[in-house]
């Protein structure tokens, strides 16, 4: 998943020049601080032109005067589910097939032997794409479970999230068009996916191994058990670090030990957290030692 880019805070100015209601620095407060409230987005005063582009088709759906009462709508009793469509709006997900190639191969050259193994004596594997987009990363995790011999006939599991819901439901179909295929070769394409009306279908073996689900990082996560394996990429970036630094032990407390955490090409575990990972190479980690279980989040941050 990708959202704004941030840049250093400052005042907000007006963002104006586009057709339609002009986004005031009051109502570009407002909006920044439900986000973050709501989904850890920090949302930088430079990208005021941006959040206005983006909300004014909310506003035109909504038929609504202007930004001012947008806000109002949205902070208000009944606007859960337009907070949610406001989240949506402000975040691009952009992904695609074996991205950021290096993960990949240690999942294959590190990962797997060790869970095949792992399989057969009768254990569990579980994995998490977190901040899943539109399914790719856990479509292509899945591709490489298959192709080392994994199935959805054992006990062996990819979760897939996202805070998004439309997302989440493409990723539940499994079908993409021809432009959303990139980073797969012609052979895995045939032996994964199959052609179908705008695109290409995922197989149902590789389809057997994901579910998806809605989830906000931010809130409780309902997962007990422990997973061998995190991915989460282009996310933690766009959080702040107070937002961060409550992240990374819930992380190392969900993973099995020695199991992995792979995060974006920005992106790297905090230094104060250091304790909890051992680094593997760029952007990719193993849980080291005990962990300690986190303090629950006290609802979302604020």
């Amino acid at each position: 998943m990708s959202l704004l880019p941030s840049t250093p805070p400052g005042k907000a100015p007006p963002a104006s020049g586009l057709h339609g209601p002009e986004l005031d620095a009051a109502s570009f407060r407002r909006i920044a601080a439900i986000a973050h409230r709501e989904a850890g987005l920090y949302i930088a005063p430079a990208k005021a032109a941006m959040v206005r582009t983006r909300l004014a088709r909310r506003l035109r759906a909504l038929a609504l005067p202007g930004f001012a009462a947008y806000c109002d709508m949205v902070e208000g009793a009944g606007g859960l589910a337009e907070r949610g469509a406001m989240i949506s709006a402000l975040t691009t997900n952009v992904s695609h097939f074996f991205r950021e190639a290096h993960h990949f191969d240690i999942l294959r050259e590190r990962l797997l032997p060790h869970l095949a193994d792992k399989v057969r004596a009768g254990g569990r594997v579980r994995i998490w794409s977190a901040g899943c987009s539109n399914g790719q990363e856990p479509y292509s995790i899945a591709a490489s479970l298959k192709d080392a011999g994994l199935s959805a006939t054992q006990d062996v599991r990819i979760l897939g999230t996202d805070i998004d819901p439309g997302v989440i439901a493409h990723a539940r179909r499994g079908r993409y068009p021809a432009h959303m295929m990139t980073g797969l070769s012609d052979d895995m394409r045939a032996r994964h996916f199959s052609p179908a009306p705008g695109g290409w279908q995922v197989s149902p073996d590789l389809a057997a191994l994901v579910s998806f689900r809605t989830l906000n990082l931010l809130d409780d996560w309902p997962m007990r058990g422990a997973f061998d394996a995190i991915f989460c990429r282009n996310v933690v970036i766009y959080f702040d670090a107070e937002t961060q630094a409550r992240l990374w032990p819930r992380f190392a407390h969900h993973l099995a030990p020695e199991g992995w955490l792979f995060l974006g090409h920005s992106e790297r575990v905090s230094p104060a957290a250091q304790a909890h990972f051992t680094s593997r190479g760029l952007t990719s980690y193993q849980r080291a030692g005990a962990i300690p279980a986190p303090a629950r989040p006290e609802g979302r941050l604020a």
